[in-house]
């Protein structure tokens, strides 16, 4: 490109489009399961892409990684181990090993292209991965999670695209059944769980085939993501008992000893506030 243009992604489900002023392509790599094109643009860093979908941004993506981890660790009382399915970019990895009573985090991604673009676009999301404690596999997350030890993960992080293509089984009855049996009876499920304003339907039945897999306790946290469809995202935590409680450790967050660009406890207390129209959709 000899000067700026437009890259934008339009999103059908929602009739929407979201758009970046980009000077030029950086890369583009077509791996066994997906293309994946980073972008250098004017505002807002690299872009990376994943099949036409935009994926990332270098301004932009701490809302998204810390809000995957950080809810979740201060919720659960002591995590001790953590699998995050997917994640490939590795930026929720660097959350998670914010945390020092994590003593391992095993992160499964199917695609490596996805770490190793990250790891030469955005390094700074990767400055985790060689943590003693981190343990990156290139593999299928449903049959790693289908052969997890049963009882053995205090919490598991979805770190998924929208579900369809390789991240299509990430969101059904059979892999939330592996999740469940790996999680210990304190554990928590993360999963990504898309747009609060367009895609409700979408969370409304990610939550029913958590529930048939056995979890029966529900909070989805909205938080911004100026780069994703609407601008608006969530994660779902799930719990394995009935009317479990998603009361979080609020002075640890408060004093916790690393920086975060967006999660703070009162963030985290008031993203448990779900407005009216996502309460009633969700079912309070």
């Amino acid at each position: 490109m000899t000067a700026p243009t437009w890259l934008h992604e339009n999103f059908e489900p929602t009739g929407s489009s979201i758009g970046f002023r980009v000077t030029r392509k950086l890369d583009e790599v077509q791996s066994p399961f997906q293309k994946i094109e980073i972008f250098e643009s004017t505002d807002w860093g690299n872009v990376m892409l994943i099949d036409g979908a935009m994926m990332l941004t270098s301004r932009d993506n701490f809302f998204y990684h810390e809000m995957m981890a950080h809810p979740a660790l201060f919720t659960h009382a002591a995590p001790k181990r953590v699998v995050i399915i997917g994640g490939g970019d590795c930026g929720t990895l660097r959350e998670v090993l914010r945390h020092p009573g994590v003593e391992s985090a095993t992160q499964c991604d199917i695609d490596e292209q996805v770490t190793r673009m990250a790891e030469k676009y955005f390094p700074e999301l990767c400055e985790s991965n060689g943590d003693p404690r981190a343990e990156l596999l290139f593999d299928d997350g449903i049959a790693y999670m289908a052969n997890c030890a049963p009882n053995s993960v205090d919490i598991v992080i979805v770190d998924s695209t929208d579900p369809v293509g390789p991240a299509e089984g990430l969101f059904n009855q059979a892999f939330f059944e592996s999740c469940h049996r790996a999680l210990k009876d304190d554990g928590i499920l993360v999963q990504q769980s898309e747009s609060p304003l367009a895609l409700l339907k979408l969370i409304r039945e990610m939550r029913t085939e958590m529930g048939k897999a056995g979890f029966h306790s529900f909070q989805t946290l909205p938080f911004p993501q100026p780069c994703y469809p609407t601008g608006w995202w969530s994660c779902t935590m799930a719990k394995k008992a009935a009317n479990a409680d998603f009361g979080f450790r609020a002075d640890a967050a408060r004093s916790k000893a690393f920086d975060t660009l967006y999660y703070t406890a009162e963030i985290h207390a008031g993203a448990q506030q779900l407005p009216p129209f996502v309460a009633r959709a969700l079912g309070g």
